[in-house]
């Protein structure tokens, strides 16, 4: 049910978002919505649309993030800048999910991913009164919930305490069955995400590699992926990096993402020649993250569903 006064709200919380942001000398820029490429992850479905009504195969991307020309900005010297923006991802609609939803992305030039944990702290703590967050590696949170050391462990291992959780998978699903990250996802979205962020924001950060398509590899034993993750109340809000600049390496990165898609059946995305280029140029250090914008109004308002607080069909 549409709700005015929930929107009238909303545009206040969007408007204290953009003063943050003013206040820090974060500047606001608009990129374009539909493209030639979108986001490579096999985790990740995109919507298209015909470019050309004299040729079908000629189409475009609407796109699942702004990440990839918010890039481009940077390599060209924009500086720290953000973007609250519609983004399109062909997935299961629910409380938390929806086709179109709003994002607000930003990059900090010079930062690294624990000092944009800083400023997403504050952020939360602008729009939620938050207490301080609490940060907890994936290896702890896997390691004090369920027992076992996600970077370490084999297939059989994640399997078995699938199983010991009462998570039942369909034998339909034989291409992931023998993925490691599939049973990693199952066991932290099923099993610890809905103990995350109860009285606190909570950070997860220093994942596995192959989860981190973006982001820089710290090269340490076992190796960890420079990214986090937001939880509150038990929802994931927000996903950041510390990006990756090396174009040769983002590239093999975009392969193997459409390697995988093969495997399981799924289309091939072109990759981003432009993004490579941009990398190519020179992407200045930097650190970046990706918050969803219904959900932290969502949680602002009390709300139970983002339906209550956003006007999508």
């Amino acid at each position: 049910m549409l709700n005015i006064e929930h929107l009238k709200q909303r545009s206040k919380l969007i408007q204290k978002i953009r003063d943050f942001f003013e206040q820090r000398g974060v500047w606001a820029v608009e990129t374009p919505l539909l493209g030639n490429s979108t986001a490579t992850d096999p985790h990740i479905h995109s919507l298209t649309v015909f470019a050309s009504p004299n040729n079908p195969h000629t189409h475009a991307y609407l796109q699942t993030s702004p990440e990839f020309p918010m890039k481009r900005l940077l390599a060209a010297g924009s500086g720290a800048i953000y973007q609250i923006t519609k983004a399109f991802r062909a997935e299961e609609q629910g409380r938390l999910h929806h086709t179109e939803f709003t994002m607000l992305e930003w990059y900090r030039v010079g930062f690294d991913h624990h000092q944009l944990m800083d400023e997403m702290d504050a952020l939360l703590f602008e729009i939620l009164n938050t207490l301080p967050a609490e940060r907890l590696t994936y290896t702890e949170v896997f390691q004090t919930h369920l027992g076992i050391d996600p970077l370490q462990c084999d297939l059989q291992t994640l399997k078995k305490c699938a199983h010991e959780q009462g998570l039942v998978i369909s034998e339909n699903l034989d291409k992931v069955l023998d993925d490691l990250d599939f049973w990693r996802h199952l066991l932290m979205s099923h099993v610890i995400e809905p103990r995350l962020g109860k009285d606190r924001p909570t950070f997860i950060l220093n994942f596995p590699p192959s989860q981190a398509a973006l982001a820089k590899i710290r090269d340490s034993h076992p190796p960890i992926a420079e990214r986090f993750e937001v939880y509150f109340h038990q929802i994931e809000l927000a996903n950041g990096y510390h990006e990756l600049c090396d174009p040769l390496e983002q590239k093999k990165r975009f392969d193997a993402d459409n390697q995988r898609r093969q495997q399981l059946g799924l289309p091939n995305i072109p990759i981003d020649e432009s993004l490579l280029a941009a990398l190519t140029d020179g992407l200045p250090p930097c650190a970046g993250v990706a918050l969803g914008i219904d959900r932290l109004i969502m949680l602002a308002l009390n709300a139970s569903s983002i339906s209550e607080v956003t006007f999508l069909q």
